[in-house]
């Protein structure tokens, strides 16, 4: 099944190979990425803060210095989300008012990115506060999906999707917390992975508005966000995975023929458009015929429609700081409790589930990549099947994984035509806890049966 791909450009571990067997300097490396930048970016907007003067004074450096057989990524340009702290850059999350904020220091994601070789060419185009599903805002203005000028390329890491998309840069990190890799992933035809809640820190990833405070120290990652990478192939988000994870992690192969998949294409509440629906069913039957064991019970999915109302509740609480509830009533500590435990229920409810099965197999979104509009999707209307539904409703998707803290990679599988456009489509592999190399190398082997 044959899926639509911009560029065919050397991904994050064939540059670092290059560059170590010496059939590229580091300079030739990053020199090609600021040369593509300086091709496609004009039109896409994908880039919003550029470094390019410092990565090339780097790569220099890097050049004069022996290869390094112990950084996974020596050399590789690559690019990271506008809201990780880079020193010496402006992080804004999308606001004006903070354009000339300078980050005193890296984020620590950004420093064992560079402890792993990779060279930082630039930061990646946000919405405001990361709140939407488009990249969209008065800083930077908007991005633009690579496969059509039209569309969005997905939000909030819709910035560097569209890099990695384009050929920029092989690979970039974002963060999750509404899909907000996944759903990039998906709008523009990459591989994504959520990672387990916890796994890779996102010290240095604050708003602004609290980070610049004296008296601010970012002591833990916040509820539901995680930071994951997007990139051109399943090897290439292992490496990033394992070179962000605090702890190691270990990998329990299994063939894929082995595995007993749940496929959930129905959830109550979420409609699900014919452009999504038919690039996955099509995908499933043919994991089915290559002798993929694949169940349709959807009854053994852990109550989503009563999940997904707590997870609404605890992602609409951590993401205002505990401002007021649409209500106008205060978030209450039992409030919060009571979300506690309901996540608790969740996870053991999804541990119990993968007795029973190795992966979990859903759409990303409900839609593929949906036109600009001057308005948040959240506060719009998504187009399925003719009908408008309401925006927010696309995130029962993402919240499968999110409120559990599971870890889920998004392959590309095919193409839709989505309100008259032939567009890229992604399918989330969903797996258990702490198992996502396990769950990127079920999803590269669904990608071979797919693609071969």
């Amino acid at each position: 099944m044959a899926y639509p791909q911009l560029t065919a450009k050397a991904g994050a571990l064939a540059t670092a190979l290059a560059i170590r067997t010496r059939k590229l300097s580091v300079v030739e490396a990053v020199d090609a990425a600021i040369t593509r930048a300086g091709q496609h970016d004009a039109e896409i907007d994908a880039i919003a803060v550029p470094d390019f003067a410092r990565a090339c004074e780097t790569a220099k450096a890097m050049d004069a210095a022996p290869r390094r057989l112990d950084q996974p990524l020596f050399g590789v340009p690559m690019t990271i989300k506008e809201s990780f702290d880079v020193a010496g850059l402006p992080t804004t999350w999308g606001h004006s008012a903070y354009r000339n904020e300078i980050a005193p220091r890296d984020a620590l994601l950004v420093r064992r990115l560079k402890a792993a070789g990779a060279i930082i060419i630039g930061k990646t185009n946000v919405p405001v506060d990361l709140t939407d599903w488009q990249s969209v805002n008065p800083v930077y203005g908007r991005t633009l999906n690579p496969h059509n000028h039209d569309r969005s390329p997905g939000g909030s890491s819709g910035g560097s999707a569209a890099a990695v998309a384009s050929g920029i840069v092989p690979c970039d990190y974002g963060t999750d917390i509404g899909g907000s890799v996944r759903l990039p992933a998906h709008f523009c035809g990459v591989w994504g992975h959520k990672t387990t809640w916890g796994l890779v820190p996102k010290h240095g990833h604050d708003h602004p508005a609290q980070s610049r405070r004296p008296d601010f120290l970012a002591a833990a990652d916040g509820p539901l966000s995680i930071a994951g990478p997007l990139a051109r192939n399943a090897p290439d988000l292992a490496v990033l995975v394992e070179v962000g994870a605090d702890v190691p992690l270990r990998r329990r192969p299994k063939p894929i023929r082995e595995c007993r998949m749940l496929a959930v294409t129905q959830l109550p509440g979420a409609a699900l458009d014919g452009s999504v629906a038919g690039p996955t069913e099509a995908a499933l039957e043919t994991l089915a015929r290559a002798g993929v064991r694949i169940d349709r019970n959807v009854a053994a999915l852990p109550d989503p429609a009563g999940h997904y109302r707590s997870y609404l509740k605890m992602m609409n609480i951590a993401m205002s700081n505990g401002a007021p509830l649409p209500d106008g009533r205060q978030a209450s500590a039992a409030d919060w409790f009571a979300l506690m435990n309901a996540q608790a229920t969740c996870m053991a409810q999804w541990d119990a589930l993968f007795d029973d099965y190795d992966f979990v197999l859903a759409p990303p979104a409900p839609v593929l990549a949906v036109p600009h509009s001057d308005k948040p999707v959240f506060r719009g209307t998504l187009a399925i099947n003719g009908q408008d539904e309401p925006g927010s409703s696309g995130l029962i998707w993402s919240g499968l994984a999110t409120f559990p803290g599971l870890p889920a990679t998004v392959l590309p599988i095919g193409s839709g035509d989505y309100l008259g456009a032939a567009l890229p489509c992604g399918m989330q592999v969903i797996g258990p806890r702490w198992r996502d190399l396990d769950c990127i190398a079920a999803a590269e082997a669904i990608g071979q049966i797919l693609h071969s």
